[in-house]
This record gives structure tokens, C-alpha cells and sequence, in this order.
């Protein structure tokens, strides 16, 4: 489970890494994929989720979440 976790703090500092990037002119010009690399509907999936809202509604591009689990996570991780 700790590992889950740090896994977790990971996925959200880069999430918080690419919402704190002062955007300038047209950045992004097309929409974002969020990987996740654990199964959906866990807590993991729902954070990345509302995460993913929040950073849709501040940059004005669709993100869009992708979970590829498996792996222990070595495969969303590569993608």
C-alpha cells in the first residue's frame, strides 16, 4: 500500500508540476492525457479524475484520463 501511495504523490506533483506552468499564447493546443496507471474506479482513478477537471477548467483544454494498470504500475509508468 505505501508503494500505492508514492505512486500517488508522484501522478499528483507532476499533475500540480503541469497546472502551476504559466500558459502563454495557444499552450496547450490540444487536448491532454492523464495517465494512470492503476485500474479505474479505485481512489486513485477518482482523484485523477477530479484533478483532471480542475486542470481542464484552468488551462480550457479537454484532459482526458487514460488508466492502464498493470504491471504494478510499471506499464502506465512507460507509457
Amino acid at each position: 500500500m505505501l508503494n500505492a501511495a508514492r505512486k500517488l504523490v508522484v501522478v499528483l506533483v507532476g499533475a500540480l508540476a503541469l497546472g502551476s506552468v504559466q500558459a502563454s499564447g495557444d499552450w496547450p493546443a490540444k487536448p491532454i492525457t492523464f495517465i494512470v496507471p492503476f485500474t479505474p474506479g479505485g481512489i486513485t482513478d477518482q482523484t485523477s479524475r477530479q484533478l483532471a477537471k480542475l486542470l481542464s477548467t484552468q488551462l480550457g483544454q479537454p484532459v482526458v484520463v487514460d488508466n492502464r494498470p498493470g504491471a504494478g504500475g510499471s506499464i502506465g509508468v512507460e507509457a
